[in-house]
This record gives structure tokens, C-alpha cells and sequence, in this order.
């Protein structure tokens, strides 16, 4: 073969290679549960069982991003909510997350309700690498980035709610107990109103 013909065929398979890798460079990858039509968003809820009425939540999110999708997504893309019931059972949860993070690949597990159903997949989600967001518990370990940091709530906790509201009704209860009924507590403390 003269050098020319060797020139051809290293160009003709070049072009040959670049035809058929091209598309794998073309398509954008966005990850798990985005497309450039669609943003795919799990949740679990205890659509039955013992806190069933908590279930609303679920209902009023997946209304929302209907009301969002109507009026053209999010640049473009429908928001898909996979809201499985879990009956507000832990097993149930672990198992429903991990359908929704494996099978149906969704971007990010979102307001899941409850204590104990969301400490039990907290692990997993992490481990995982799957953001766990706005958790829908008063406990108080949610605040914990150096070994979850896949995982935020959006709430205070129970604890903190207890003790602002005991802090302002001792506070209110002492201060009317030492004022005598003639003074206004605006003549005392101004600057506490």
C-alpha cells in the first residue's frame, strides 16, 4: 500500500470513530432523575396507617408541581413527584426509597415524613449520595453535616420550639407578676414591645 492509501484509511477510520463516539459526546448528562424534558423528585408518606392524615402533605406538594408543570415547568422541565406510601412503617420506608432511588433514579428525596422512617434510610441516602432534603421531623439530629451531609431539614426542632415557647411563658408570667396592675408594661419596657 503507497503512503497516500495508508493516509486515506487512518483518516476514513477516524471519521469512522468520530461518527459512531460523536452522540456519546453530544448527549448532556445531567445525572440521575434530570433530563432536558424532566426533574424526577421521591418522597415517602404515610398515605395509610397510623399518621395517614399526614398524607395531605404529600397530596398539597404533588398539586403544586402540577400547578408548576401547567404553567411551564422549571426552565422547561416537568417536575415528576414519585410519592410512594409508607405507611408510616420504617421497613416500608427503607424499602420504598430504595425503589425510588434505584429503579426510578430520582434526583433527590424530598419532605419525607416522620422520625424514625427517615433515621432509617438517612444512612442509605447518604452512603448513596442522594440529597435528603427538608427531613419533616422535630428531632434534633438532623443538623449534622460532617456525617450527613446529603441530608438538611427545613424546620426547628422540637426541643428548641419547647423551650422558646417555655421561655416566653415564664417570661410573660413573671413580668405581669411583678408589675403592679396600675403600670402598663409599655412604661417599663419599651423597648421589649
Amino acid at each position: 500500500m503507497k503512503s497516500s492509501n495508508v493516509t486515506r484509511l487512518i483518516r476514513l477510520l477516524i471519521a469512522a470513530t468520530a461518527l459512531q463516539v460523536w452522540p456519546a459526546f453530544a448527549q448532556k448528562n445531567y445525572g440521575p432523575g434530570v433530563t432536558d424534558t424532566e426533574i424526577k423528585i421521591g418522597q415517602t408518606m404515610p398515605y395509610s396507617g397510623p399518621a395517614s392524615s399526614y398524607g395531605t402533605i404529600g397530596l398539597a406538594m404533588a398539586a403544586y408541581f402540577e400547578k408548576v408543570n401547567a404553567e411551564g415547568g422549571v426552565n422547561g422541565r416537568k417536575i415528576t413527584l414519585l410519592s410512594r406510601d409508607d405507611g408510616f412503617q420504617s421497613s416500608k420506608t427503607v424499602e420504598m426509597t430504595r425503589m425510588l432511588v434505584e429503579q426510578d433514579e430520582v434526583l433527590f428525596m424530598a419532605s419525607s415524613l416522620g422520625t424514625a422512617p427517615n433515621i432509617a434510610v438517612q444512612k442509605y441516602l447518604n452512603g448513596k449520595k442522594v440529597p435528603q432534603l427538608f427531613v419533616a421531623t422535630g428531632a434534633t439530629r438532623w443538623s449534622d453535616p460532617a456525617n450527613f451531609p446529603w441530608t438538611t431539614h427545613y424546620r426547628s426542632s422540637n426541643l428548641s420550639s419547647a423551650f422558646f415557647g417555655l421561655g416566653v411563658g415564664v417570661w410573660n408570667d413573671l413580668r405581669y407578676q411583678a408589675i403592679p396592675p396600675t403600670v402598663q408594661p409599655v412604661e417599663i419596657w419599651p423597648s421589649l414591645w
